[in-house]
């Protein structure tokens, strides 16, 4: 088969998206590799290592390499895509290139999540507008939409009406890094080059509202919780929120701040943390989740949208607008041996679903399917 790929998450974002891109197209290019994968970025700021014996990159040629990227990603890309002969195309970011509907070729998306849609206060309006258009759109056109958990299989039929039948849960994964078990030197060196506390909380994820930080330190403050937190992501206007309100409620000696950590000491930090908590107002699917299940870390995270299908039974749910709860939550696994170990166990247990194997036999399958 030849498949093409929407490809500018993967060597254009650091977050979720990208991370979703890179790990999919690894795993159907290493389980599968006597097909072609073709990806269409406008650019490259990701150095993406690929399997050249079966994976192509292509860029903007002509004067779409001087225009603007956006009229390439709607149009040019259409063009370099039929005369590839991809027989299926997937916009790993809910979205399509313009003009494959009037195309033979078999149209496939990726459906994340709707919170553009949940929290507009969040979000650029213009960028909703347009990404509403294009949502609406490409899942009118697509022959098969893949929702990455069953929370995103419902919102894209709520919001987008999709039509249902067409409509597959393919779970997504992680890094193989995170499923690692690394030497104790390793763990010990790297909180050691961040200068961290021998024991800590994490959190690791976008620096932003969505996420709920700010109830979470509220709530370290409320219950006067005496251990260690390390919140890691890229800095942003919200990192200032945080830092001004741990100053104020004096704090700031608990809460360390992390940004620029490469993927590679991530593991580490993971495996090393007595407590891992991600109280986010909403999420597609809730990747950080996953990857701190697999390092062996117990989980704090919340009710609502997909995060109990990602963190599984014996992971500890709160509410993310109780504060109260949360710091309840909080001192109830910081302070009991027996429930770590019993979470550590049964999470490792929930996490071994989300193996490569599972998620490339599907994909496979829903694209040979189509042909």
């Amino acid at each position: 088969m030849k498949i093409g790929y929407d490809a500018k998450r993967l060597f254009c974002n650091y977050r979720g998206l990208g991370n979703y891109s890179r790990d999919l197209v690894r795993i159907l290019s290493s389980h599968y590799p006597e097909n072609n994968y073709h990806l269409y970025t406008p650019e490259i700021k990701i150095n993406v290592p690929v399997n050249k014996q079966n994976t192509g990159i292509f860029l903007p040629k002509g004067l779409y390499s001087v225009l603007p990227h956006s009229l390439w990603r709607s149009y040019g890309m259409t063009n370099q895509i039929l005369k590839n002969g991809d027989q299926i195309f997937h916009g790993l970011n809910q979205e399509l290139p313009l003009g494959l509907e009037n195309s033979k070729l078999k149209k496939i998306i990726t459906f994340h999540d709707a919170i553009f849609i949940r929290y507009p206060e969040l979000y650029d309006a213009t960028y909703r507008k347009i990404f509403t258009i294009k949502n609406k759109k490409a899942c009118a056109i697509a022959d098969k939409i893949v929702a990455i958990s069953e929370q995103s299989k419902r919102d894209v039929i709520e919001f987008f009406c999709a039509d249902e039948k067409k409509v597959d849960v393919i779970y997504q994964g992680c890094s193989n890094i995170f499923r690692e078990k690394y030497s104790s030197d390793f763990l010990i060196s790297t909180c050691e080059k961040y200068a961290l506390p021998k024991d800590f909380m994490l959190f690791v994820g976008a620096i932003e509202p969505r996420k709920n930080l700010l109830n979470l330190l509220h709530a370290v403050f409320l219950k006067k919780i005496d251990f260690p937190l390390v919140i890691v992501g890229r800095e942003t206007e919200y990192s200032k929120t945080l830092q001004k309100y741990c100053n104020d409620v004096h704090i700031q000696n608990k809460v360390f701040f992390l940004t620029n950590v490469p993927t590679a000491d991530l593991p580490a930090l993971y495996q090393s943390a007595k407590l891992f908590i991600y109280t986010s107002v909403f999420e597609g699917f809730g990747i950080p989740v996953l990857e701190a299940l697999l390092s062996n870390t117990p989980v704090i995270t919340s009710h609502g949208s997909c995060l109990e299908e990602s963190g599984g039974k014996f992971s500890k749910y709160v509410h993310s607008d109780n504060v109260e709860e949360m710091g309840a939550a909080i001192l109830q696994v910081l302070n009991d041996s027996d429930l770590q170990q019993f979470m550590k166990r049964e999470g490792l247990k929930h996490a071994a679903k989300f193996t490569d194997e599972k998620i490339a036999t599907k994909m496979i399958t829903l694209y040979k399917n189509l042909l």
